[in-house]
């Protein structure tokens, strides 16, 4: 796993061991990021079940502002912290030890950029979609942008909750779910 492009293009990223994280492909990942170009620059990121950092990494590599690293567990926290500091990125970041709910009701600022990439086994994705849009996280420009395996009942749920489903992308198992607040 590397940084695609930016500042720290070519650096190799950590990733965790075992099988409760699933790092975002790098061909998935440069897909995602080639989609998302013109919205990163200057940007703030929240990047949710953070995992190793990468999708936030990638993000302030390629100019984004400032991005919020978010995961529960202490070994990923651990890895997070040491990605930063090899990409040199850890000035731009603030990184969260605690769950999804914590973290968000803990937030006092709004994201352009929300990346949503929990463990594909917990059905938690929408619930914490839900409660960015009710927590008003998202600017009124802002894109969260949601990776499952799950595609038909995350759509299905994402209907009672007040965003917009705007594109749709996959890469074998892998969907990819852009949101932006409807209106």
């Amino acid at each position: 796993m590397r940084v695609i492009s930016g500042t720290a293009k070519g650096t190799s990223l950590e990733s965790l061991e075992g099988k409760k994280t699933r790092p975002t492909l790098d061909r998935v990942k440069e897909a995602l990021f080639n989609i998302l170009q013109n919205d990163i620059r200057n940007a703030y990121v929240l990047d949710l079940f953070s995992g190793s950092g990468a999708l936030g990494i990638e993000a302030l590599s390629r100019g984004a502002r400032f991005c919020v690293m978010a995961d529960k567990s202490s070994d990923a926290i651990k890895v997070i912290n040491r990605n930063l500091q090899k990409t040199k990125l850890e000035e731009n970041a603030r990184v969260i030890k605690n769950d999804y709910i914590k973290t968000l009701n803990s937030l006092n600022q709004k994201f352009d950029l929300i990346f949503i990439d929990p463990p594909y086994t917990e059905n938690i994705a929408v619930n914490a979609i839900k409660n960015i849009v009710e927590l008003d996280l998202l600017t009124e420009e802002g894109i969260i942008v949601l990776e499952t395996d799950e595609e038909e009942r995350e759509l299905e749920n994402l209907k009672k909750i007040n965003v917009n489903v705007y594109d749709l992308r996959k890469y074998g198992r892998v969907k990819l779910i852009f949101l932006n607040r409807k209106g």
